[in-house]
């Protein structure tokens, strides 16, 4: 299997940042980490082995990223405007820092986001906020309620970065349209703590009209071993 580590100074966030790469070929994904995870939580927790078989076929890439967590939504030191500045520090190193690397590294038409428990948020918010470059999105054991963590706080940027807030209201056709020709699944178990919330995400999609998958497994909990089977079965 191929495996590639990236790192470089990222003068968005102002420090460096490591990325590591699985695959030679199929779709590519970004994968986000769960809270205040790091880049090789992917690896670790068996994630890419339980996925070895695509990958070694050329049927899908991952670009597994850090995120900034504990600088931003738990920096519970910071002012929350601190974190959500951040936050957006983080989105435009994603979409232009790390999103050139995948189009170094692969041609293909359609790039996907994945991640579990919090790292669902990230991928969902990616999905949302540029339909235009992440054209799948598969969230496994999601919660999407950022509110938790701004002390109170509440601002434009808040409610961007918020999709239960700001996808209820959402009429922008051009986004809606965007939405609706994407791919979206949201997977989640019946004993999982973010059941609620994976449900209540994907009855706001497709209240909008988006042809969201939501898959509700059995006898499964908000752990990794439940997550190893479920992008075996929903990633490409």
């Amino acid at each position: 299997m191929n495996r590639e580590y990236h790192r470089w100074f990222s003068p968005r966030l102002g420090r460096d940042m490591d990325l590591l790469v699985f695959g030679h070929g199929g779709t590519p994904y970004l994968v986000f980490p769960s809270s205040m995870g790091a880049f090789h939580e992917y690896e670790d927790m068996g994630m890419a082995g339980a996925l070895g078989h695509k990958l070694e076929h050329g049927q899908l890439q991952l670009f597994c990223v850090s995120t900034v967590d504990n600088e931003s939504w738990y920096s519970r030191h910071a002012h929350p405007r601190v974190r959500v500045e951040r936050a957006l520090r983080y989105e435009d190193y994603l979409f232009n820092e790390v999103v050139p690397l995948v189009r170094q590294k692969t041609d293909h038409p359609a790039l996907g986001a994945t991640g579990c428990s919090f790292g669902a948020y990230h991928a969902l918010l990616a999905a949302l906020r540029r339909p235009d470059v992440i054209r799948q999105c598969v969230t496994m054991g999601g919660a999407y309620d950022i509110k938790r963590f701004l002390d109170g706080y509440y601002d434009d940027d808040c409610y961007f970065l918020n999709p239960v807030d700001f996808l209820p209201a959402l009429a922008d056709p051009c986004l809606l349209d965007a939405y609706r020709r994407n791919k979206w699944v949201i997977v989640t178990g019946d004993r999982d703590i973010c059941l609620d919330d994976s449900r209540g995400m994907a009855a706001m999609l497709a209240g909008k009209g988006v042809p969201v998958s939501l898959h509700v497994w059995n006898d499964s909990e908000h752990d990794w071993p439940a997550w190893r089977d479920m992008a075996k079965a929903y990633l490409p």
